[in-house]
């Protein structure tokens, strides 16, 4: 009886000497637990909260020699007073001063809502934007948001509903390739203008009793030639169906 006493005394003193051995390889000197050599980071860009994009969205890459990676202020520094010297033109109907900032080669694209439809809106050159003071002419520039029907009317009457229909000069927010005004229709700007700044101009509201839904944004579409940047896109936005 003593002889198995003392075996199995052993046994535990054996035990309790290699659970100690065992301990103290698995922690440093001072006794914290070693971190392993391949612990990383996960791989992978971070998702940023102010753009509604993921990775790779238009204002990490738009003209990357100019563009740095960083949010909005490399690109409102390239863009800001030209985008404020196009929108007093389009205020005043300055239409002669607007057509020295369209795209030579592209002219402009008028889009009344969101969706920037590659079929239907009408494109403008620089030389017909000049005209467009004189001319009463009727287009179909696409069709009413609910309703469906075609949207008819002179260039002038579609410039005070879908062009300049708030005073976008003293908005209350202005966005650089940030979608600000988020309404029922596909926004897909981003992926039609490509390497594209898109400025927009915005109010969240302009009758309080509407709570919102009277909303207005102008977004002003702007590509590179040669050293300068010339509007390519005029998209107006608001409360859809």
């Amino acid at each position: 009886m003593k002889k198995g006493s003392l075996i199995f005394i052993c046994f535990i003193v054996s035990f309790v000497l290699l659970s100690c051995s065992l301990t103290s390889i698995d922690r440093n000197d001072d006794g914290t637990v070693p971190i392993p050599s391949n612990t990383s980071e996960p791989k992978g860009e971070p998702f940023h909260p102010d753009n509604e994009s993921a990775p790779g969205s238009r204002d990490q890459e738009t003209d990357g020699d100019e563009v740095q990676a960083g949010g909005e202020e490399p690109i409102k520094n390239i863009i800001e007073e030209r985008a404020r010297d196009v929108l007093t033109a389009i205020s005043t109907q300055d239409f002669e001063k607007l057509s020295e900032a369209i795209h030579p080669e592209k002219g402009v694209r008028f889009s009344p809502y969101s969706f920037v439809d590659g079929e239907k809106d009408l494109v403008f050159s620089s030389d017909e934007i000049k005209s467009m003071v004189s001319d009463s002419g009727i287009y179909v520039w696409g069709s009413y948001d609910g309703i469906g029907e075609p949207i008819e009317l002179s260039f002038r009457d579609y410039f005070s509903r879908f062009v300049y229909d708030a005073d976008f000069l003293e908005a209350e927010q202005i966005g650089y390739n940030k979608i600000l005004g988020q309404g029922n229709t596909i926004n897909n700007s981003f992926e039609f203008y490509e390497n594209a700044i898109i400025v927009e101009y915005h109010f969240p509201g302009i009758d309080p009793k509407y709570e919102g839904m009277d909303w207005r944004s102008l977004r002003l579409v702007f590509e590179k030639a040669g050293d300068s940047w010339y509007l390519v896109g005029v998209i107006h936005d608001e409360w859809t169906i």
